[in-house]
């Protein structure tokens, strides 16, 4: 019972955070030193992830629906599978 509470404490919160996203104005430039391309920069929250389901070829709300916990694991994952080609290997 109390795992199904924290789910949906989660799952609301998350939905606020979205909405809240959704007014902040996104400051351009590099992330973490990584050039970001203008239409990344450009994308919101919802088009980035329809953008990572295409180019995976994912159902569309598949990744939009993970937790945010769940999307790093997968982005880590898929770093190691491909070696960690960008900045320092493991």
């Amino acid at each position: 019972m109390i795992q199904w509470m924290l789910r949906k404490t989660i799952n609301l919160m998350g939905r606020v955070y979205v909405i809240l996203d959704s007014f902040l104005k996104n400051e351009g430039g590099p992330i973490l030193g990584i050039d970001i391309d203008t239409d990344f920069e450009n994308m919101s929250r919802k088009e980035l992830c329809q953008y990572v389901e295409d180019k995976f070829k994912w159902q569309h709300g598949d990744f939009w629906h993970l937790h945010s916990t769940q999307k790093i694991r997968v982005c880590c994952q898929i770093a190691r599978n491909n070696n960690f080609r960008v900045g320092e290997e493991e």
